[in-house]
């Protein structure tokens, strides 16, 4: 790996990094404002002696839940909850042993699948009720106020989450999206500009990185579950949901905008490999994608209208067209499918009827449909590279 390489990817490293950090400024924040919240409220409210289960309800609460549904914060406090209560019982009643901590364990897991609690609910219940079992003292003294402190740390994390302090639902999507929109469109370029200069191995690097970017993908789909809710049941941020909608409407067709985009490259990787004609228009279509892809992430974060990326995808249809009347070898003419089937998720990606994105991309194509001479708008039997 040579200086220049190793320079870029610390400098990515350093900006992931640091975006990660802002992307959990107000996670930190809920979290300490919890804390301090619930001990307050364990400790000389309810004047228990050393509640540290409800500081560490409220943490456990909120940190486990990152980028999950408010069902899944909801089933960690009860976990917690349902663990301390069985510990308690039990083991002031029986004592403490290997048999007495096993019982526990089987009832906290077999009590919380009988509430039709996930993964998440059992792991905790049993947790918790081996940590009560293991660690605390045996003591009349503390009858149930465990499980009253981790009851009180949990409510008020939900709180905080929902109410208090509760994360911008657009702020949250947008943060997801970027990374997602910024691969496919910097793959798009990157494809371009090797296509230009017949560079197969950069065309390949920028499959790897389309295909790398599956994972923003997912990411992208978890935050959007997160973030309905969020607007659902904050109500700070009913007035957002309007907004919101703009990016659950884009969502599938930015998935489909991916992989069709994937195969794109993937052809071009073979046109530059066959060394087939390359005419500059093509080369033009495909950076145009990349610019409406660009626009469209800009146009949805300022909440205006994407004309510019609209444009920039009916764009790429008409230079593709250039490039098919110029004369294209068959893995061109699958980028030029390929141009067609991407414009059209990426004007879906707009806000368009299908029937609206598809007579646009007719439009653009004109004539050369009725030559048979290249494969329809819906794309390509290959499968996503």
């Amino acid at each position: 790996m040579d200086a220049a390489e190793l320079g870029r990817r610390t400098r990515v490293t350093l900006r992931d990094r640091v975006r990660r950090v802002r992307g959990s400024v107000i996670l930190s924040v809920q979290a300490a404002v919890a804390a301090g919240l619930a001990w307050y409220v364990a400790h000389d409210l309810l004047g228990h002696f050393q509640p540290f289960f409800a500081p560490i309800a409220a943490v456990v609460t909120l940190a486990i839940s990152v980028g999950q549904r408010m069902r899944r914060a909801a089933e960690i406090v009860a976990g917690n909850a349902v663990g301390i209560l069985l510990g308690e019982l039990l083991i002031l009643v029986i004592g403490r042993g290997a048999w007495q901590v096993s019982l526990v364990v089987l009832l906290a897991i077999n009590l919380a699948i009988f509430i039709g609690g996930s993964a998440s609910l059992v792991s905790q219940a049993a947790s918790s009720g081996i940590l009560v079992a293991t660690l605390l003292p045996i003591t009349s003294d503390y009858y149930l106020s465990r499980f009253v402190d981790a009851v009180v740390g949990g409510g008020i994390a939900l709180l905080v989450m929902a109410l208090l302090l509760p994360l911008n639902p657009l702020t949250e999507v947008k943060r997801a999206v970027s990374p997602l929109m910024e691969a496919l469109a910097d793959g798009l370029d990157q494809a371009a500009e090797a296509l230009a200069h017949g560079d197969a191995a950069a065309a390949q690097e920028a499959l790897d990185r389309m295909r790398e970017a599956e994972s923003h993908l997912r990411a992208f789909g978890e935050s959007l579950k997160a973030s309905k809710e969020l607007a659902t049941i904050a109500p700070l941020h009913w007035g957002k949901q309007g907004l919101l909608a703009a990016y659950i409407e884009a969502a599938d067709h930015l998935a489909r905008s991916l992989r069709n985009s994937r195969v794109l490259v993937r052809r071009i990787v073979s046109m530059i490999r066959d060394a087939e004609p390359v005419p500059a228009s093509l080369v033009v279509a495909v950076h145009a994608l990349a610019q409406s892809v660009s626009s469209l992430r800009r146009e949805l974060a300022d909440a205006v209208e994407p004309e510019q990326a609209e444009q920039a995808a009916v764009r790429a249809v008409r230079e593709g067209r250039e490039a098919h009347q110029t004369g294209l070898g068959f893995s061109g003419e699958v980028v030029f499918a390929q141009v067609r089937s991407t414009a059209t998720d990426l004007l879906r990606a707009c806000g368009m009827s299908r029937e609206d994105a598809e007579r646009q991309v007719r439009r653009a194509v004109g004539r050369i449909d009725q030559s048979g001479s290249h494969r329809s708008a819906g794309g390509t039997s290959e499968q996503a590279g």
